[in-house]
C-alpha cells in the first residue's frame, strides 16, 4: 500500500484519468473528492463489499433449467438439408 501525505486541495492521480483531491479535514474524518471518467466505478469500500456479495448470491440462486437449454442448443445448431 502506497501511503502518501497531503494537505487540504492537494491530489493526486492514479493513472492517467483519476484524480483524488483532498476537500476538506475535521477531526478524524478526511472529505475527499475523486474525479473519475464516467466508466469508472467509484464506490465506498462497504458499498463495493455489498454489491460483490449480492452478485455472488445471484450466481448461485440462479435456476437453469437444463431441459429448456438442451432444446435452445439443439434448435441453434444449423440443419442439414
Amino acid at each position: 500500500m502506497l501511503v502518501l501525505t497531503r494537505k487540504i486541495d492537494q491530489s493526486i492521480m492514479i493513472g492517467d484519468n483519476i484524480r483524488v483531491v483532498v476537500v476538506d479535514v475535521r477531526g478524524d474524518q478526511v472529505k475527499i473528492g475523486i474525479d473519475a471518467p464516467r466508466d469508472i466505478l467509484v464506490h465506498r469500500q462497504e458499498v463495493y463489499e455489498d454489491i460483490q456479495a449480492e452478485n455472488q448470491r445471484a450466481v448461485l440462486t440462479r435456476h437453469v433449467d437444463l431441459g429448456v437449454l438442451e432444446r435452445t442448443i439443439r434448435e441453434s445448431k444449423p440443419h442439414n438439408s
